[in-house]
């Protein structure tokens, strides 16, 4: 599909700045969020069987059941997304699933490359040479990095005054070293205590 000069002329015209391009609130990132949004009321119109603003068949009792607005991250950070709902509550979405929080299967590429070991340069060639996805530095760097700040808030959680049993362990894994680009084993420490009520932390 391809788009057309009056089209991109029109959506570029309060664009003075990169910001209004690329920026948080830039045009960039309202219209990924207006598309998702369009193709999500376009599942539920499939799943419903009529158009928005049309009569519903008379036979059918299931409606369009106004909005959900939830936050989901992905690559341009988080995002509010309007996601369609139906009064019986049996639309499932399939581009954003219920209880979904991250949108950008990309994501999870570079995090599962990135656990391996891979560095940023290695991730880089691997989602060309398997996916042909052409990824910044900058998109990979900030992909780990909000998975480290998840991993941070997590290390640096309030815990417990006191655990009645607490079990110490260590995990093998291999992991590739980022120097030597050698696969070692490596001991992965893990700490679990059980609560008073029974809960595993």
């Amino acid at each position: 599909m391809t788009i057309s000069n009056d089209l991109l002329d029109e959506l570029l015209k309060g664009c003075k700045r990169p910001e209004d391009l690329l920026g948080d609130a830039g045009l960039m990132k309202e219209l990924k969020v207006r598309l998702m949004e369009r193709m999500l009321g376009a599942e539920l119109t499939a799943h419903l069987g009529y158009e928005a603003g049309a009569a519903p068949p008379a036979e059918q009792s299931n409606r369009r059941n106004g909005v959900a607005t939830k936050r989901v991250k992905g690559s341009d950070g988080e995002v509010p997304l309007s996601v369609p709902r139906d009064r019986e509550g049996s639309f499932e979405p399939e581009l954003v699933k219920k209880g979904q929080t991250r949108i950008d299967g990309v994501d999870d590429k570079i995090i599962g490359l990135y656990a391996a070991g891979l560095s940023v340069r290695d991730i880089q060639a691997h989602l060309e040479d398997l996916y042909g996805l052409r990824v910044s530095a900058d998109l990979i760097s900030r992909v780990t990095d909000a998975v480290l700040d998840e991993v941070r808030e997590w290390q640096h959680r309030a815990l417990d005054r006191m655990y009645p049993i607490v079990i110490f362990d260590a995990l093998r894994v291999k992991i590739r070293d980022a120097d030597s680009r050698m696969v070692k084993n490596k001991a992965v420490y893990i700490a679990l205590g059980v609560t008073r009520e029974g809960d595993r932390e």
